[in-house]
C-alpha cells in the first residue's frame, strides 16, 4: 500500500509542468523585453533612432541572443522593479544601483559601471561643508530610487535632515529645478550630474553621499539564473574587448572638463550669434548628409561664429579654413560665412571618407574631428602608435590616448610625419562633443511645449521601440 502511495506521488509530481527557464522563454518568444528609464543617461529617442548607453548595452545584449529588442520606457523609477518581478518585461536596464533592498526583490547581474551620489546645489547659494549645514532646508529626490534609500540611511546619524521623495519627476528634472532655484538641493548619480552640468553651468557638488556605487541589470528573482548567467558572460565579453568602454565613452567621455564661464559664453552666443547663420549650417548638412549641429559645433569650436576670425597663423573664417583647405574644397573667400561653413562642411566630409566607413560611429566621426584639428596624417600617425601598443586603431578611445604621444620623441620619432601637439585634437573633440550635447539640448527646450513631457509622450509606445534583428 506504501508503495501504491510513493508511485502515485510520484506520478503526481512528475505531471507537475513548471515553466521553462527564462532565457528559454526568450528564445522561444524571439524578444528580449526590457523597461527602461527615459534619460540622457539611460535611453531616449536621437534624431530618427533609439540612443542612450543602455540602449546600446541592451541592443548588444539582445544580438548576442539572436533576438529582437523591444524597449519598455516608464514615467517613475519606483515602476521599474515592480514592472520585472511582475513578468512584464525580462530585465531592467535603467541605470540602477544595487541596493540591499532591491536585492530582497530582485536578482542582479555583475556590476558594469560605478558612479558617485553627490548631494547638488547651485552656485552662489552657499557650500555646505556638512549635512548639518541644510538641516533647515529640503532635499528632493526621486521616489523609488537608491537616493531616497541613501537619505534614509543617513537620517539615522543626522536626525533633523529633510528629504522628500517625488514620484513625478526624473533627476534632469531636479537638477533643472535646482539650477534655477526652485528647490535647494537634489542627489544625482555622477553620471547625471556631469551630462546635465553641461546644460545648466549653475549646478555644483556640496557633498559626496555615496562612492563606488555599483550599477548593473535587474532580473526576476523567479526566473531562475539561466538568463543571469547569459547577461553576465555578454557583460564580461565587452569588457575584455574593448566594446563597454567605448559605449561609455560615447556618452560620458566629452564631460570631463567644464568651463563654467565657456558654457555660459555659448548659450548667450546661440541667441546672438547662430541664428544669423543657422540657415547656412542647415543647407551645407543638407548637402553632405552631415548633422547640422555637428557642422555648427565645429564652427563655434574654431570661431565662436564670427565671420572675421583670423588665427596667427592664418586659417581665417568661421570655419577657420587654410588657404590649401580652401582651394582644395573649391573656395574662393573664406571670410564669407556662407562659403566657409559649406567648405569646412566638405572638408569634414572628405575626412570622414578617408578614414573609412571600416571605423563604425561615431568613432569615425570623433576621428575626423581630430583630423579637422590636427591633420589627417598625424591622424594616421596616431594610429599607427596604437597598432604598435597592441591597441584597435578602429576606436577613439584608443586613439584619443595616442594621440598626446605625438609630442614625445621617443614616440614620434618612430612614425612618418613627426612631432604634432597631439594633446590639442582630444581636447578639440571633447569641446565639440559638449557643444553639440548643448545646442541640441537647447534645441529640445525650444521644440517641446512649455513644461516637462513624461516619457510616453515624447518617445514611440512600447510595442513601436522594437530593435529588429
Amino acid at each position: 500500500m506504501r508503495a501504491l502511495i510513493a508511485c502515485i506521488a510520484a506520478g503526481a509530481l512528475t505531471s507537475v509542468h513548471l515553466p521553462p527557464p527564462l532565457l528559454d522563454q526568450i528564445l522561444e518568444l524571439g524578444e528580449l523585453r526590457v523597461v527602461t528609464r527615459n534619460a540622457p543617461t539611460t535611453y531616449y529617442m536621437g534624431a530618427d533612432v533609439p540612443t542612450g548607453p543602455e540602449f546600446d548595452l541592451a541592443k548588444g545584449f539582445a544580438d548576442e541572443l539572436g533576438v529582437s529588442l523591444v524597449m519598455q520606457p516608464r514615467s517613475a523609477v519606483a515602476d521599474l522593479i515592480p514592472a520585472v518581478s511582475s513578468g512584464q518585461a525580462h530585465l531592467a536596464a535603467a541605470g540602477l544601483s544595487i541596493t540591499e533592498e532591491r536585492l530582497q526583490q530582485v536578482l542582479f547581474s555583475q556590476p558594469y559601471q560605478q558612479v558617485e551620489q553627490h548631494l547638488v546645489y547651485r552656485r552662489g547659494n552657499g557650500k555646505p561643508d556638512t549635512l548639518a549645514d541644510i538641516e533647515d532646508a529640503e532635499v528632493v529626490v526621486m521616489a523609488g530610487s537608491s537616493h531616497a534609500e541613501t537619505l534614509e540611511a543617513l537620517s539615522a546619524e543626522w536626525p533633523t535632515l529633510s528629504y522628500r521623495e517625488d514620484p513625478d519627476t526624473e533627476s534632469a528634472e531636479l537638477l533643472e529645478a535646482v539650477a534655477n532655484g526652485d528647490i535647494p538641493y537634489t542627489v544625482a548619480d555622477s553620471t547625471d550630474f556631469s551630462i546635465n552640468r553641461q546644460f545648466h553651468p549653475e549646478l555644483r557638488i556640496a557633498l559626496d553621499l555615496d562612492v563606488a556605487n555599483s550599477i548593473a541589470w535587474a532580473f526576476p528573482a523567479h526566473g531562475g539564473r539561466t538568463l543571469v548567467d547569459r547577461a553576465n558572460q555578454y557583460l564580461q565579453k565587452i569588457r575584455r574587448n574593448g566594446e563597454l568602454t567605448r559605449i561609455l565613452d560615447r556618452y560620458y567621455g566629452h564631460n570631463d572638463d567644464f568651463d563654467y564661464v565657456g558654457t555660459r559664453a555659448f548659450i548667450r552666443h546661440y541667441e546672438s550669434r547662430l541664428p544669423r547663420y543657422r540657415d547656412m549650417f542647415e543647407e551645407a548638412a543638407d548637402r553632405t548628409g552631415l548633422d547640422w549641429t555637428l557642422l555648427a559645433a565645429i564652427g563655434y569650436q574654431e570661431s565662436h561664429w564670427r565671420r572675421s576670425a583670423v588665427s596667427p597663423t592664418g586659417v581665417r573664417g568661421i570655419m577657420m579654413l587654410t588657404r590649401a583647405t580652401a582651394d582644395y574644397v573649391g573656395i574662393k573667400d573664406r571670410e564669407d560665412p556662407a562659403q566657409s561653413i559649406a567648405g569646412g562642411a566638405a572638408f569634414f566630409e572628405r575626412l570622414k571618407e578617408r578614414i573609412g566607413d571600416g571605423v563604425p560611429e561615431p568613432d569615425r566621426t570623433w576621428m575626423a574631428l581630430a583630423a579637422y584639428n590636427v591633420g589627417y596624417f598625424h591622424l594616421k600617425d596616431a594610429r599607427k602608435i596604437v597598432e604598435m601598443q597592441k591597441g584597435d586603431p578602429d576606436r577613439w578611445v584608443d586613439v584619443r590616448d595616442a594621440l598626446p604621444l605625438l609630442a614625445q620623441r621617443r614616440w614620434y620619432q618612430r612614425v612618418e610625419h613627426g612631432y604634432a601637439r597631439g594633446w590639442e585634437p582630444v581636447t578639440y573633440v571633447e569641446n565639440i562633443r559638449n557643444y553639440r550635447a548643448i545646442l541640441n539640448w537647447l534645441e529640445r527646450q525650444n521644440d517641446v511645449p512649455e513644461g516637462p513631457l513624461p516619457p510616453e509622450e515624447t518617445l514611440p509606445t512600447p510595442t513601436e521601440v522594437v530593435a529588429r534583428r
